[in-house]
């Protein structure tokens, strides 16, 4: 007699996945700030502010859920992004300013 394991389905894992983030974040996450920045039918990472929360469903269905703060990659990547639109603003202002417009 040998115990074969069954994975559950993408979307058995899906549903699972999509219970535990309404369990622990509420039923409006999207709507309290949380961003999903990534994700399939057996994970996501969700983010807010300075936390990230990813969920983990297992090939047995089991939910795994990680609280950390962002790391330096994604401190770096906000800081270039205010950079990189401030830098445009003025850039934008300077080529009106050269044309005329202001």
């Amino acid at each position: 007699m040998t115990n074969e394991i069954e994975p559950i389905a993408p979307e058995e894992a899906r549903l699972i996945l999509d219970n535990a983030i309404q369990e622990r974040l509420g039923v409006n996450w999207e709507d309290e700030g949380w961003v999903l920045v990534s994700g399939n039918d057996f994970m996501a990472r969700l983010t807010r502010k300075r936390t990230n929360v990813d969920f983990y469903v297992d090939l047995l269905g089991s939910v795994k859920i990680e609280e950390k703060e962002i790391n330096a990659g994604q401190d770096l990547g906000r800081l270039a992004a205010w950079v990189f639109l401030i830098a445009s603003l003025i850039i934008a202002l300077l080529i009106a300013r050269i044309a005329g417009y202001l």
